[in-house]
């Protein structure tokens, strides 16, 4: 039996303008943009369409704009017999998962998103900290690289596991210099920095976990209508309480994508649909498993042109 699994972008995958098209073609995602304004007290949707380019980057910013394009486009696809059988998310896409298995309302999700990145860019005072993507190395060689440099340099660790040969390391600006200048140790073809405003899913994280575990205790976390596959587990969860608890440990703990679209694979789905800004999950999932169907839904079109050879 054909299983399917929808999953969701996160930080990265933004651009400006992105979800306008569903904005005026849709009901239900014109609401979704009023919702997030609503729940922040400012024009989110204004910066998402128009920008300019430095405000949507900022983090604060970019987590709750993928968040409400994600939802939005969910919102489009709802009535045209698409179901998804689990779901996940990329770090930031985990929360879109989370609406998408009612685990969360939008609302709260969006105020959470917005507070998380508030918190992530607080943790860490400006250029302190980093990150490098890491082409070409093999996961448990570069662990240990890291491992070295930690306590030779300053800290660096695993943060994303995105797919074979693609791996980000996080953590202190000298580490992440040290892993850069040393990667070929590890077998990397290349490591690339990264342009981003903190050393996230690193253990410097942890005062923005915190931070963050105390706004989680104020909001109502339901059971999940279908599976969702954990970031920092790659397996699946459907109880809030253990919902919960992750997204803190979430913050610190790397991201598992490979593994969870492996999990996901392995519990029968062959239909992947990523659903908000871009294409960047596909990517990955085409260098994990070239066999299953994937199908990015980013626009009206992309909408309309996928649903009726899935149904």
């Amino acid at each position: 039996m054909s299983k399917i699994a929808f999953v969701f972008p996160g930080q990265g995958a933004q651009a400006v303008g992105m979800g306008k098209d569903a904005f005026d073609a849709f009901e239900g995602s014109r609401r979704v943009f009023e919702q997030a304004d609503e729940a922040l007290g400012f024009a989110l949707t204004d910066i998402i369409f128009n920008g300019p380019d430095d405000s949507l980057k900022q983090t604060a910013n970019t987590q709750p704009a993928l968040l409400t394009v994600s939802v939005a486009l969910l919102e489009a696809l709802k009535g045209r017999g698409l179901t998804p059988d689990y779901v996940a998310g990329h770090s930031l896409g985990e929360y879109s998962a989370l609406v998408a298995a009612g685990v969360l309302s939008f609302a709260d999700a969006v105020r959470i998103v917005r507070a998380r990145g508030e918190y992530m860019e607080q943790a860490v005072p400006g250029g302190t900290g980093a990150m490098a993507a890491v082409l070409g190395a093999e996961r448990d060689t570069l662990a240990a690289l890291c491992s070295t440099v930690s306590a030779e340099v300053g800290a660096v660790e695993l943060a994303n596991v995105n797919c074979p040969g693609q791996i980000v390391v996080s953590g202190t600006a000298a580490g992440v210099q040290a892993v850069v200048e040393r990667g070929k140790e590890a077998g990397a073809k290349r490591v690339i920095p990264l342009e981003v405003s903190g050393p996230f899913h690193s253990s410097l994280m942890k005062p923005a976990a915190a931070k963050l575990a105390d706004t989680l205790d104020t909001v109502a976390f339901a059971d999940a209508s279908v599976p969702v596959i954990a970031n920092v587990t790659a397996e699946p969860v459907t109880e809030g309480a253990a919902i919960r608890q992750l997204l803190v440990e979430q913050v610190y703990s790397p991201v598992l994508w490979e593994d969870s679209v492996q999990k996901l694979i392995a519990l029968g789905v062959d239909t992947f649909v990523e659903i908000g800004s871009g294409n960047v999950l596909a990517g990955l999932i085409k260098k994990i498993d070239r066999n299953v169907k994937i199908i990015s839904i980013n626009s009206v079109q992309s909408l309309e042109a996928a649903v009726n050879p899935i149904a």
